[in-house]
């Protein structure tokens, strides 16, 4: 089972860059592919980036396409997420998961194919 705590959150005026870390515990974190969600008060959870198990492929929202970049270190048990030109809309608590399975093919964007959340952290982009 690997266990992730999410970090590097915060306030940020719109246009800023913010780092995301989700930091995993578990020898198998490398087998995974990971995601990361974000949820808005009173919305639902949406999908943001996902990055396969090896790193080779990446996935996003096209909102976010261009502005965040989804990558990882399985040497660190770590899967990171850039986000520059933040804007209001990007205001959410930030979460990563892992996938279901190990080696899983695809990558995946619903939040029920996903395990092993993270307890998130909060990014606020004033305007």
């Amino acid at each position: 089972q690997v266990q992730l705590v999410e970090s590097g959150g915060g306030l940020v005026q719109a246009g800023g860059s913010l780092r995301l870390s989700c930091a995993a515990s578990g020898r198998t974190f490398r087998t995974y592919n990971m995601g990361w969600f974000r949820q808005a008060p009173g919305k639902e959870r949406e999908f943001v980036a996902a990055i396969s198990w090896s790193g080779s492929r990446t996935y996003y929202r096209d909102s976010v396409k261009g502005r965040f970049t989804i990558s990882r270190d399985n040497a660190k048990n770590t899967v990171y997420l850039q986000m520059n030109s933040l804007k209001p809309e990007d205001t959410a608590a930030y979460y990563c998961a892992a996938d279901l399975n190990p080696y899983t093919l695809s990558l995946s964007t619903r939040h029920n194919e996903f395990k092993s959340w993270g307890q998130g952290t909060q990014v606020t982009v004033s305007s």
